[in-house]
């Protein structure tokens, strides 16, 4: 079995913002020469996200105002994290939308549904953020 590993450093000019990241994770596979197994690709930071779904500007509007609703970022003073950082609401963003997805690699491409992509969330940023996408299999 080979394993491949790399690392995407994003950083966004708004604190919230999503992020295809198909097309670099579909590089990476490229890369990688794993034509059957699985791809990880997670976020390595408490307060941003990555999870499947469709390339939709209105409905990346409709996350938005939803995540807002459930987790609106102020009054700062709503939440008891918030004291030296004014973060908690992309703490709680961050939950709902998931860390990490998994996508079975076959023939050497990423086996999505009708539809699927990869994309980034972002929920405290204007700062560095690693993604790690990690691919196992032959």
């Amino acid at each position: 079995m080979k394993s491949f590993r790399q690392e995407l450093t994003l950083h966004t000019s708004t604190r919230r913002a999503f992020i295809n990241l198909t097309p670099k994770i579909e590089t990476a596979l490229s890369e990688s020469r794993i034509q059957e197994g699985l791809c990880l690709v997670n976020a390595m930071h408490i307060t941003s996200s990555v999870f499947i779904n469709d390339n939709e500007s209105g409905l990346h509007s409709d996350f938005e105002a939803w995540l807002e609703k459930l987790a609106p970022e102020k009054p700062y003073t709503q939440y008891r994290h918030n004291g030296s950082e004014d973060n908690a609401d992309a703490h709680l963003k961050r939950t709902i939308m998931g860390r990490e997805v998994v996508v079975a690699v076959t023939k050497g491409k990423l086996d999505f549904g009708p539809w699927e992509q990869i994309f980034y969330g972002e929920f405290d940023g204007r700062r560095d953020k690693r993604v790690l996408i990690k691919i196992i299999g032959e």
